[in-house]
């Protein structure tokens, strides 16, 4: 199992076509701390192609949503990918 398995996890049983979750909510469901590069954008975002280190995407991206850091919180939004 990834470490990022419980948040894909998570939201392939959301129902929404949109949802915020703080660092801690996701912490929470990782049962891990995100790493310091969490809190830059370029982390979050959902590039074309993602390299083999952006595990963090693949589990967004396997639950059909695309993420962005909202600035200036420690919160994430997720929405839905058409």
């Amino acid at each position: 199992m990834g470490k990022y398995d419980p948040l894909r996890d998570y939201l392939k049983r959301q129902r929404v076509d949109a949802l915020e979750l703080s660092f801690a909510e996701i912490e929470l469901r990782l049962r891990a701390m995100l790493p310091k590069g969490a809190g830059l954008p370029d982390w979050w975002a959902d590039e074309v192609e993602p390299t083999p280190r952006d595990v963090q995407r693949d589990a967004w991206r396997a639950a059909g949503f695309r993420a962005c850091l909202i600035p200036g919180k420690e919160r994430v939004r997720f929405e839905r990918r058409r």
